[in-house]
């Protein structure tokens, strides 16, 4: 069994910034891409970020020059660097990883954490 654990989130006001961890633990082989999600209210999921075990990243267009995905192999974690932010970036924000595990391979999700920005 795998879990993805989130943390970082909060409330912070236009302009300022945050930065989300999503640590994985478990019966882990080896990760392949990692990324974030978001949905907000009456909303579909959507994704934010996402980057490769090789470090090769994808951002969605509302968030290019202002969020920075990373990860460290070593120790199972993708963070997420949200810089510039905006009230339309408020939404739970859930983490997503392809693991292998035990010779297959699964799709797991973090429970997410919220990010509230205010005007």
């Amino acid at each position: 069994q795998v879990q993805l654990v989130e943390s970082g989130g909060g409330l912070v006001q236009a302009g300022g910034s945050l930065r989300l961890s999503c640590a994985a633990s478990g019966s882990i082989s080896n990760i392949n891409a990692m990324g974030w999600y978001r949905q907000a209210p009456g909303k579909r999921r959507e994704l934010v970020a996402a980057i490769t075990n090789g470090g090769i990243t994808n951002y969605a267009d509302s968030v290019k020059g202002r969020f920075t995905i990373s990860r460290d192999n070593a120790k199972n974690t993708v963070y997420l660097q949200m810089d510039s932010l905006k009230p339309e970036d408020t939404a739970v924000y859930y983490c997503n990883a392809d693991v292998i595990s035990r010779a297959y391979a699964y799709n797991y999700w973090g429970q997410g954490t919220q990010v509230t920005v205010s005007s």
